[in-house]
């Protein structure tokens, strides 16, 4: 029996905090297993949170609870632009369980990671998405983000990437 997905009144994006760790890897694994890519999942919830929760983070993350439970989660961190001379956000990973989709929650989630790149004047706002994942692509597109040929980088940047902040 399948779930139906969360309505986008049911769903609360919120910072990553400590004690988190162990649900947000939980993700990530899923993530890899939706991705074919468990062989490549070698770390652990504990260098997790001393990448968030260390005395220098290395890394950010938005959750997404909804019926209790974490239910999606972005993370993402800084980069540069030598061309814009400005910093960047890089999303390393966002997700949502397959029974939480089409509610509203990936958009909401991608939103609320444009706006912390607007608020911080970030220059840009890029991920990758694997070139078979063309459901993905589909969907970056249709907020605004190009898909570059041959890297498959996305990319939300100026006008877009306010647009995109704006959605939430």
């Amino acid at each position: 029996m399948s779930m139906q997905p969360a309505s986008p009144q049911s769903f609360s994006i919120r910072p990553v905090a400590p004690g988190d760790e162990h649900a947000l890897f939980a993700l990530i694994q899923a993530l890899a297993e939706y991705e074919n890519l468990t062989h490549a999942v070698t770390g652990s919830a504990e260098q997790l949170a001393r990448d968030l929760f260390g005395p220098r983070p290395a890394i950010e993350a938005l959750l997404v609870e909804a019926d209790g439970r974490v239910v999606a989660f972005a993370l993402y961190f800084h980069n540069y632009s030598s061309f814009l001379t400005k910093r960047g956000l890089y999303l390393e990973d966002i997700f949502v369980l397959p029974e939480y989709r089409q509610g509203g929650i990936g958009k909401a989630l991608l939103s609320a990671v444009a706006k912390v790149a607007t608020e911080r004047g970030c220059g840009r706002l890029e991920w990758s998405v694997l070139d078979w994942n063309e459901s993905a692509i589909g969907f970056y597109r249709s907020l605004g983000a190009s898909v570059l040929p041959d890297w498959r980088i996305c990319r939300v940047v100026g006008e877009q990437m306010r647009a995109l902040a704006d959605r939430s």
